[in-house]
């Protein structure tokens, strides 16, 4: 099962389920993501994880962006970078032609 986290209304993410057809979007603002998905995401992607570009980053005072960034993106899952996709046990993050690929050889 492919499981994309995201927002629906993102861009990317809808260009991401045009070409997964059979994934399950996981809204990140109404269902949050597991803390154990959150976790890996963390350990294989790092900072990378965090969307420094967005608009929510740039809301954020120094205080608030010296914070854990899991408690951070607990706080504000915007800031996640999307999509996060999930098949089976392996992690993909953001959309371009290699994730496609890569996620398209994983299934």
């Amino acid at each position: 099962m492919v499981e994309l986290y995201g927002l629906k209304n993102c861009d990317t993410c809808r260009k991401a389920l045009k070409a997964l057809p059979d994934a399950a979007l996981v809204d990140v603002r109404a269902d949050g993501v597991p803390a154990a998905v959150m976790a890996q995401a963390y350990a294989q992607f790092g900072d990378k994880l965090l969307n420094t570009r967005s608009t929510t980053w740039r809301g954020l005072d120094e205080g608030a962006r010296a914070q854990d960034p899991l408690a951070l993106l607990a706080e504000h899952p915007a800031l996640m970078k999307r999509p996060l996709i999930a098949v089976g046990d392996r992690l993909f993050l953001g959309w371009s032609a290699e994730t496609e690929a890569q996620v398209q050889s994983a299934r």
